[in-house]
């Protein structure tokens, strides 16, 4: 497998954008063909019979294949958490990237039992992102480098992306880049993250709309709103989904920060999400607006808003029963078992 195109300017992703390679529409018809065949009415498996299908599309082969799923964490320190936008303190993000490597956080225990390899990248922890509410989060070169570090996580080899993030403050940088893509106030979008009272959120919800005042005439193009509001964390989750949409390598989203990282995609292009599928909706309010206005119907909902893609690697066993039931079902021809009258 040949290496996705790097960028080296902001302006690049636009060029990305335009030219993103599209499903395997005759894998993807193979499945249906072979689903007719096995031994159940047809739909009578539901959404794992879409996830098949979406798989065999984007992975180019029928049967899809789930050997190498690759889990990515990407963290950053953000500046507006001088604003007590968080219940936490900003080093728990290293905190926690160190309980990532040695194993002890929770998505360690699931993508263990899910058949996941996980792989950190914490970026740059001891430079936080501005202060959103008084600069930009990141120069243009900032943004470039978080972006070819998403870009360059996606292995060779891979047959399914799952993407998460940590970051203290993130969800402060995610609602302000919804709103600015999608529209809305800080009330529109700020939830409690980390667990906020109703005081924290509304601090939070003013820091965001500070943000979208002070950012306002550059906020037109998204991949400058996410230069200026983002974090070095959820440019790298975006730079990931645009290097497995351009190899063809099949994502599952995690919660509301790596959704509003695939969001700036979606301003670029409408269908630039199509090789993406939400595993969850989570409990921060504005995750679930978030799904309904990019046409994400989420695969769970569990009440979940811990982040670090403890959400998509819950769901990656259903991706597996899709599979097994494809693979390992008998044909009606096989069983002895009569077709429809």
């Amino acid at each position: 497998m040949t290496h996705p195109p790097s960028i080296t300017t902001l302006a690049e992703m636009h060029d990305l954008a335009r030219g993103l390679p599209i499903a395997d529409d005759e894998a993807e018809q193979a499945v249906v063909r072979h689903d007719a065949q096995l031994t159940k009415p047809p739909g009578a498996l539901g959404r794992l019979e879409d996830l098949t299908r979406w798989l065999a599309a984007w992975q180019g082969r029928n049967p899809p294949r789930l050997d190498r799923v690759l889990t990515v964490i990407f963290a950053g320190n953000h500046g507006v958490t001088a604003q007590g936008v968080s219940a936490f303190p900003a080093e728990v993000t290293a905190q926690m990237v160190a309980n990532f490597q040695a194993g002890g956080a929770a998505i360690n225990q699931l993508c263990r039992i899910a058949g996941s390899t996980l792989s950190v990248h914490p970026i740059a922890l001891d430079r936080p992102t501005g202060d959103i509410t008084r600069e930009v989060a990141m120069d243009e070169a900032e943004c470039v480098a978080a972006l070819r570090t998403g870009m360059d996580a996606v292995e060779d080899g891979t047959d399914l992306l799952l993407i998460g993030e940590m970051g203290i403050g993130n969800t402060t940088a995610a609602a302000a880049l919804a709103a600015a893509l999608f529209g809305g106030s800080g009330a529109d979008w700020a939830g409690p993250g980390t667990g906020l009272d109703a005081g924290g959120i509304e601090r939070k919800a003013a820091a965001v709309d500070r943000a979208l005042a002070r950012h306002a005439p550059g906020l037109g193009d998204p991949v400058q709103a996410l230069r200026r509001l983002g974090g070095r964390e959820l440019a790298a989750m975006t730079g990931a989904i645009l290097a497995a949409r351009l190899r063809r390598v099949p994502v599952l989203l995690d919660g509301f920060v790596t959704t509003a990282a695939a969001s700036v995609l979606h301003a670029l292009d409408p269908r630039a999400l199509a090789h993406c599928r939400a595993a969850h909706v989570s409990a921060e309010p504005g995750h679930r607006r978030l799904l309904a206005i990019l046409g994400l119907d989420p695969l769970l909902d569990l009440g979940m808003r811990l982040g670090e893609a403890s959400g998509a690697a819950v769901a990656l066993p259903l991706l597996r029963a899709a599979i097994a039931c494809h693979t390992g079902m008998a044909t009606f021809d096989q069983a002895g078992v009569g077709t429809r009258a």
